[in-house]
């Protein structure tokens, strides 16, 4: 079992690697069946699929920070002799390694759409990682709650890309469907690890997040 210490210097190597290595993922992202070619897209059409692009990219950042934060929050020794709770930390990671396809995923379709990360990404990450670490630290039910509602909001947002993402963007399109099937998949297994229903004011207040950094990452 990882020790405090080694708990830390994997969450900074995390930081690291998303904010400055270019990622690489383990799996190739499903195509569209009628995806085998890549139409060329007009300069308004490769403009907007770049902005939404940017903003899952953004996404994948924070989903970065939010997973890493609250694996060390799992890892940290507890309240009244709690122990660290290895296993949880563990599923957190997992499911962390697959958002680390996403990120590869957004990044290279970036670069295929000649558009850039937002500027804004150490800002975004830090921002995150502050979250996850509340949020683990209030406990593995609380954590796992956590989980649930960012995954079922980003999959929802998700889903609203898909509407307005240029029709003929086939492998925009493609990688925010499999990322969207990703991300319910991340959320149901939460709950079935024993996630508790965050109440409604918490909700709120992730939702009032997501749209400021989804409407600034749109441009910057």
């Amino acid at each position: 079992m990882p020790n405090t210490t080694d708990a830390i210097l994997n969450a900074v190597d995390s930081a690291l690697r998303t904010l400055f290595v270019a990622p690489r993922a383990t799996r190739e992202c499903a195509t569209l069946p009628e995806a085998s070619s890549d139409p060329a897209l007009d300069q308004q059409e490769r403009q907007l699929s770049g902005a939404l692009m940017r903003v899952n990219h953004v996404g994948e950042v924070c989903a970065q920070a939010l997973y890493s934060a609250q694996a060390l929050a799992a890892r940290w020794p507890g309240r009244a002799g709690q122990t660290p709770n290895e296993a949880l930390a563990q599923q957190l990671e997992a499911a962390g390694r697959e958002e680390t396809d996403h990120l590869a995923w957004t990044q290279a379709r970036l670069d295929e759409l000649g558009a850039r990360p937002s500027l804004l990404n150490p800002l975004w990450y830090a921002g995150a990682f502050g979250l996850g670490l509340v949020a683990g630290r209030m406990g593995p039910g609380v954590s796992l709650g956590f989980v649930v509602e960012t995954e079922r909001q980003v999959e929802a947002h998700l889903a609203s890309h898909l509407d307005r993402l240029p029709a003929k963007d086939l492998a925009s399109r493609a990688v925010v469907a499999q990322m969207k099937d990703d991300e319910a998949r991340h959320a149901r297994e939460a709950q079935q690890a024993g996630a508790v229903e965050l109440p409604m004011p918490v909700k709120g207040l992730m939702r009032m997040a997501s749209k400021v950094m989804t409407t600034v990452a749109h441009r910057i």
